[in-house]
């Protein structure tokens, strides 16, 4: 039996509680692709049960495997660094906004991750010399009374910080960003072929892949702690360049070079 979760507003408070559901249910093997939070809430719901992540952004730090090369307990998987590519992010928009003076960064303050996503991107900020005000969004309401606020922020650009929450409503993220005309930056390609402007972050289709990989090891007898997690080495920058169009910005070649899919 498959059971499956997805993603909605209130899921943060209900993250214990589903992963309690699935331990109820003598599952063999949790996998759990919910970045931080979903990780912590199987973590704190079994000691026994393997448990495969991914998408999260400093397993160490947060306390869930005691290394990297051996992770002991119960948990192991995948890391998408996705912290350290903050500063990256920023000084992609900075590249294509040079013009931009102010750029907003939006976060979800329920992710565990958030501070460090803020202090990256706040060093990478003053680094190029320009302003960072922060937006925090915990629901559909919060993130449109946000991008409302970039007028009076004289806002040239918005990176949207990594989040399991903002994935799910990447539709309207990509939407509103197009009626305020606000160049945006996101983690994942979803983002921009959903018509946002760009994108940067570790491939998640090889991670899934990866992560299916450790499952089936597990289930034939292997254990979590002697699987090493393991750290993305695949990165894709994706461009969509129909959204630079219609904001007006013609996307540098040194850009474009780069890139490894370019949306037309």
């Amino acid at each position: 039996m498959v059971s499956e979760y997805r993603w909605a507003e209130s899921h943060y408070e209900r993250l214990p509680a589903l992963a309690a559901e699935l331990v109820s249910r003598k599952v063999d093997l949790i996998i759990t692709d919910g970045g931080t939070p979903a990780a912590l809430a199987a973590k704190n719901a079994t000691s026994t049960i393997p448990i495969v992540f991914v998408n999260v952004g400093d397993p160490i730090g947060i306390g869930l495997v005691a290394s990297l090369a051996r992770p002991g307990g119960n948990l192991t998987g995948f890391t998408n660094i996705t912290t350290e590519l903050m500063s990256k992010r920023v000084e992609l928009l900075c590249e294509l906004v040079p013009q931009a003076t102010v750029i907003a960064l939006l976060v979800n303050p329920n992710n565990e991750m958030t501070e460090h996503h803020i202090r990256i991107a706040q060093e990478a900020a003053q680094a190029k010399g320009i302003q960072l005000p922060i937006l925090r969004a915990v629901s559909e309401a919060e993130i449109a009374t946000g991008f409302a606020s970039l007028g009076q922020l004289e806002a040239g650009g918005l990176v949207v910080a990594p989040d399991p929450f903002f994935f799910s409503r990447r539709e309207q993220l990509v939407a509103l960003a197009s009626r305020y005309a606000v160049p945006a930056t996101y983690e994942d390609r979803e983002f921009v072929a959903a018509g946002g402007l760009i994108s940067y972050g570790a491939d998640y289709a090889a991670r899934a892949r990866q992560a299916g990989v450790y499952a089936g090891r597990i289930l034939k007898g292997a254990k979590p702690a002697d699987l090493p997690v393991q750290q993305p080495t695949t990165f894709l920058l994706v461009v969509n360049l129909n959204t630079a169009k219609a904001l007006g910005i013609t996307v540098p070649p040194s850009i474009l070079a780069r890139s490894n899919e370019i949306i037309e």
